[in-house]
C-alpha cells in the first residue's frame, strides 16, 4: 500500500510569488533544504546521532558554507547570482556570537539561493549544486 506523502510536496508557487518572499524567508526555507540534503549525504548506520551530529557542523556552520560557495560562485546562473545576493545583502538583525559577520551574509546568501530553488522545485538543479559544493 502507497503511503500518502503530500505533506512533503512543495506548494506550488509561481516565480513572481517566490520574488516577492523576502530573502531571510527564502535563506529560511533553504536553511531547512540545504541541512537535509547535508544529512542524507554524511548519513552512515554505523555512527550515532552525536558524531553524525558534529560531522554535519562541518557542512552548515556559517565559515564551511562560506568555503564550499567558493566551489560554485562561477558557476551559478546570472539569476541564481542575483538571488545569492538578495541572501547576503539582506540586514539581519541578529548574527550568531561566534560567526564571522562575512561568513555569516554569505551563508545566508547560499541559503536563499537553496530556498528559491526549493520553492521553485528546481530540485535537480540543487542537486547538482550540492554535489558541487562538495566535491
Amino acid at each position: 500500500m502507497e503511503e500518502n506523502l503530500s505533506f512533503l510536496e512543495v506548494k506550488n508557487y509561481t516565480e513572481g510569488e517566490v520574488r516577492e518572499l523576502s530573502p531571510l524567508a527564502l535563506a529560511y526555507i533553504g536553511d531547512a533544504c540545504f541541512e537535509i540534503l547535508v544529512r542524507s549525504e554524511i548519513l552512515d548506520a554505523r555512527k550515532n546521532p552525536n558524531k553524525l551530529h558534529r560531522e554535519s557542523i562541518k557542512f552548515v556552520r556559517a565559515k564551511s558554507q562560506r568555503e564550499l560557495f567558493k566551489n560554485i560562485e562561477d558557476k551559478l546562473t546570472e539569476e541564481e547570482m542575483k538571488i545569492f545576493k538578495r541572501g547576503r545583502n539582506a540586514k539581519s538583525h541578529t548574527i550568531p556570537k561566534n560567526a564571522d559577520p562575512i561568513d555569516y551574509r554569505i551563508a545566508t546568501g547560499v541559503e536563499a539561493l537553496f530556498g528559491y530553488l526549493y520553492l521553485l522545485k528546481k530540485y535537480e538543479r540543487i542537486r547538482e549544486i550540492f554535489k558541487e559544493m562538495t566535491k
